[in-house]
């Protein structure tokens, strides 16, 4: 079989393919998106009838993955990391229940903060959640350990954690695939009490899960993943999680490697492979991706014993992606400028498309709350908060999904006026009904503007949940319709735009205003596609 060329991302799709999964479940967020747009897009998947519709939330993806494990089919989960603090609640929760059909999660970790608000590393959520975690070095790593997963999650009866970051994701090399396994059959629980996290339930799982792990301790020491490799000069050990393994054999592309090195792939942390390393060599040096998760465990290993270096003491630097160049700097190795940066490469700060509705949206809703100063609107996190940047500089807050409303009704509650929030279809969707609920039962003065590209437009055109049904979620949920405002987003317009915020905004209650246009870029795919058939 020859090798087949992937992204990280499509090598842990086709893995989930071809071990026979029924189902995969997520909400896209870069970088993790191209996971379930590749089995989307799979003529395999779509000829074994793979479940593939994007979901309202990543808390949603995941319940329903474990609802498909439940019922005895290996499910795929994806989203990025800051999506599982939306999943944390039912991912936490599925360690005690475990799993009946193999239940893998893909996570998609954003050092750099290429496209996210932190650079939180998922591995801690593996580790408090007391799961398997594997973590990839390259794209055949990506594909073999997804392929594997749903085995280990089957004997394991536990959720395994794939994490990825962007650099593996988004980067493309040769895949050897393997057999192409058959779909699994519907297959209750053995336990009918299994999934019912009733105390008297819960306390004897947690109690399993608890027993577990020494099991899991042992895998993670005879995993194939997890290696140690000698070297001439014990002055120092390095140890290298997922991809950082692969930034430490750039270092020495052209030399032999000469310090004593552990490879870590799959955790629990494999103590005794560790432990063989800090007692040949002087000092120790970890080279992870992320947080310093492996660095504050060996501190922990070794006490006040042998210096252990990394993201804690700066020898590498904790912000941002891993690089070659970073882990050279941490070994002193040497390296000559490989590019410089021409002159005419400019900076391209993020912006609006040429077009877009939301610019005619925001120029009308700035017009009109003008005679109130500065401060008022509050955003979330879409292609709209691009107006956080000159020359609109509208918004002033972008937290988290759905905090739009929920903070202007805080600031409302204070007696802030007027206190507007705006958020997209999808982000509506996502967890913004919850916020709108909210603002109705307690009759919040407020404005909430739903800027409805009709996709999930900042990571590709997704289709949005909230598609076609924003007016009947917002009826609803109590809101008035007299003051469900819904216009076009145009130049055109624009004084009837602004004259409609106005009036929305001096109602004293609730009220909903609706620009809708379809995203330009996702009507040019539209369009294009529709050339092709």
């Amino acid at each position: 079989m020859k090798p087949e060329l992937f992204l990280g991302n499509e090598a842990v799709a086709q893995a989930a393919i071809d071990a026979g999964i029924s189902g995969v479940y997520a909400y896209p967020g870069t970088p993790s998106t191209e996971i379930t747009e590749y089995i989307q897009q799979s003529k395999q998947a779509l000829d074994r009838q793979v479940r593939c519709n994007w979901s309202a939330n990543e808390k949603t993806a995941y319940e329903a993955a474990l609802g498909m494990s439940y019922a005895g089919k290996r499910a795929l989960v994806c989203m990025k990391q800051v999506g599982l603090n939306v999943a944390a609640d039912v991912f936490i929760n599925s360690a005690i229940t475990g799993v009946n059909g193999g239940l893998v999660l893909a996570v998609a970790d954003d050092p750099g903060m290429h496209s996210s608000q932190n650079e939180q590393d998922s591995r801690f959520y593996g580790k408090f959640a007391m799961i398997p975690v594997l973590e990839p070095s390259n794209q055949q790593e990506s594909y073999n350990m997804a392929y594997e997963a749903f085995q280990l999650s089957e004997q394991s009866q536990l959720p395994v954690m794939l994490r990825l970051t962007t650099r593996l994701s988004h980067t493309r090399s040769g895949v050897l695939r393997r057999e192409v396994l058959q779909p699994k059959s519907l297959k209750l629980p053995q336990s009918s009490k299994q999934f019912l996290l009733l105390p008297i339930f819960a306390r004897k799982n947690y109690r399993h899960l608890l027993e577990k792990q020494d099991l899991l301790q042992e895998w993670a020491e005879q995993s194939k993943y997890n290696f140690f490799r000698d070297g001439a000069d014990k002055s120092l050990g390095v140890v290298c999680c997922g991809l950082g393994w692969n930034y430490f054999q750039e270092v020495f592309a052209d030399s032999e490697i000469p310090y004593p090195r552990v490879k870590i792939s799959q955790y629990p942390v494999p103590v005794s492979i560790i432990r063989k390393l800090e007692e040949l060599c002087d000092e120790l040096l970890v080279v992870e991706e992320g947080y310093p998760l492996v660095e504050e465990q060996l501190h922990d290993f070794f006490g006040k014993g042998k210096p252990v270096h990394g993201k804690l003491d700066g020898t590498i630097d904790r912000q941002g992606e891993l690089t070659t160049d970073k882990v050279g700097r941490a070994l002193a190795v040497i390296y000559d400028e490989p590019f410089s940066v021409p002159e005419c490469v400019v900076p391209r700060p993020p912006s609006f498309c040429m077009g877009c509705g939301h610019v005619d949206a925001f120029k009308a809703l700035d017009e009109a709350i003008a005679s109130y100063g500065a401060g008022h609107i509050f955003s979330d996190i879409g292609c709209y908060a691009l107006a956080a940047l000159p020359p609109f500089e509208s918004i002033y807050t972008c937290v988290d999904m759905g905090a739009s409303i929920t903070m202007a009704k805080g600031a409302a509650d204070a007696g802030f006026f007027p206190a507007i929030a705006v958020l997209g279809d999808s982000t509506f969707a996502h967890s913004g009904i919850t916020g709108l609920l909210d603002a109705v039962n307690e009759k919040t003065n407020m404005l909430i503007v739903i800027s409805d590209n009709q996709s999930v437009s900042m990571t590709g055109g997704q289709d949005s949940a909230a598609k076609d049904i924003i007016e009947t979620i917002c009826v609803g949920l109590g809101v008035d319709t007299r003051h469900i405002r819904v216009f076009v987003p145009l130049k055109k317009n624009h004084e009837e735009m602004v004259q409609i915020f106005k009036e929305e905004i001096e109602f004293e209650g609730v009220s909903v205003v609706i620009p809708r246009r379809e995203c330009l870029q996702k009507a040019m795919w539209r369009m294009k596609r529709n050339k092709t058939k």
